[in-house]
């Protein structure tokens, strides 16, 4: 049979097999292993009658991958908590990398205004942190340790009870983006709005580097975070309000899984700023210079895994599909 011949009668059958090793819910197990036997006697026909053809580099890139996909042992299995972290995620991550950048610029916004209004509104930061912390911190001041509320609890008890609130905070930003993006939009505003007028209370009371090398510790992981959670929201939210050439609901399916998937990233850093929070900020005697070494190592793992990494991996992966055989057109 000529080649031309071979390729016409066998290429719906190729195209099918190739679909469905990345969907196997089309098709049932007996199917499966009934056009993978197909194909690879495709595969042996193609060795012995078109050998250094495009048509058996294809078949055997087809056979390849089909053998690890049906084939995959369960040590293959466990690795894919480890494969969501370093491939599939970031591919998400990069994908929308807009509606991040929005995250960012909209809390970098509301917290200028967060401290613009403590600094022309007198009862502002009271109204925003409310009485009892505002009377809190200015009697710890009096008493020269104006991060003491950082020392009251046991370090356990705290870093239990903060990371959960702040899992609590990046679900909230993440739900809400239901409401069309604006009930996300609204979490991170009212959060950054929270943090300008609580930086504006330090530096006010002449404690602004005080703060900054103490609150930043935490604060870098776990308001950086907050702002990717929002992006996950407003993925969900932005795929209800403009599903493109999906329907409205197989958009907001689409959102809803990319968001998720962006806020399930978000848990272990969550930890880490809880365990920063609640065992390494209470110590305020510690040297300026380690201080700024941990914010600055967590700004860079931050802006590494969020910003850079994906950007590698997409180019990675991009370069990886330019080298997948086609077809041949005979």
């Amino acid at each position: 049979m000529r080649e031309a011949a071979f390729v016409k009668q066998n290429k719906a059958k190729w195209l099918r097999f190739e679909s469905v090793l990345t969907d196997k819910s089309q098709i049932t197990p007996d199917e499966l292993s009934d056009l993978y036997l197909e194909v690879t006697d495709h595969l042996s026909y193609a060795q012995t009658f078109y050998p250094e053809s495009k048509t058996l580099v294809y078949l055997n890139y087809l056979a390849s991958q089909s053998h690890q996909v049906i084939y995959k042992t369960k040590k293959e299995s466990t690795k894919r908590f480890i494969s969501f972290f370093k491939e599939e995620f970031p591919l998400v991550m990069f994908a929308y990398r807009k509606q991040l950048l929005i995250a960012f610029l909209t809390f970098l916004l509301f917290s200028i205004i967060g401290a613009y209004s403590a600094a022309t509104d007198g009862t502002f930061v009271r109204s925003i942190l409310g009485d009892g912390y505002v009377n809190m911190t200015l009697d710890n001041i009096e008493k020269g340790d104006p991060m003491a509320v950082y020392k009251d609890m046991n370090e356990t008890s705290m870093f239990l009870g903060i990371t959960l609130n702040n899992i609590k905070v990046s679900l909230y930003a993440f739900i809400f983006g239901i409401f069309f993006s604006l009930g996300t939009l609204y979490i991170i505003m009212s959060n950054a709005v929270m943090l300008g007028s609580f930086q504006y209370f330090f530096f006010e009371q002449g404690l602004g580097w005080e703060s900054v090398r103490t609150i930043w510790i935490h604060g870098t992981i776990e308001i950086s975070v907050i702002i990717i959670a929002g992006c996950a929201g407003m993925v969900m939210g932005n795929s209800i309000l403009f599903p493109r050439t999906y329907s409205r609901l197989d958009s907001f399916k689409r959102g809803m899984k990319d968001g998720l998937k962006i806020v399930v990233s978000t848990i272990p850093f969550f930890v880490i700023a809880g365990f920063l929070e609640g065992f390494v900020t209470r110590h305020t005697e510690m040297p300026d210079w380690l201080a700024i070494f941990i914010i600055g190592a967590s700004l860079i793992v931050i802006l590494f895994y969020y910003v850079v990494y994906p950007k590698r991996v997409y180019n990675k992966h991009i370069k990886k599909q330019e080298l997948i055989p086609q077809i041949p057109t005979i």
